[in-house]
């Protein structure tokens, strides 16, 4: 489990490595790999406009905790400067 937290002023270069965010993500649904995916808006509304994204969650299979941070620590949002911080969490799926 990736849980990213965003630099409070990152919404436009959240906005411009979007599109090589998203190739990532779905690279990992078409290998089988993604449970889900999504950022967290900043505040409780489907377009949190120009409130942003506190930063974003995703749930994959790696094969340890070390490819899992070697494929966050190349994301286009880390590259662009949208996250502050970024952990890596061992993840057991129970439901559903």
């Amino acid at each position: 489990m990736i849980v990213a937290k965003d630099h409070s002023d990152s919404l436009e270069r959240r906005r411009g490595a979007r599109p090589a965010h998203l190739a990532r993500l779905l690279a990992l649904r078409d290998s089988g790999r993604l449970l889900l995916a999504g950022p967290l808006p900043a505040i409780d509304a489907e377009d949190p406009g120009p409130a942003g994204f506190a930063g974003s969650l995703v749930v994959a299979a790696f094969d340890s905790l070390e490819a899992a941070r070697a494929w966050a620590a190349v994301d286009p949002y880390v590259e662009a400067g949208v996250y502050a911080t970024v952990d890596i969490h061992p993840f057991k799926k129970a439901l559903p």
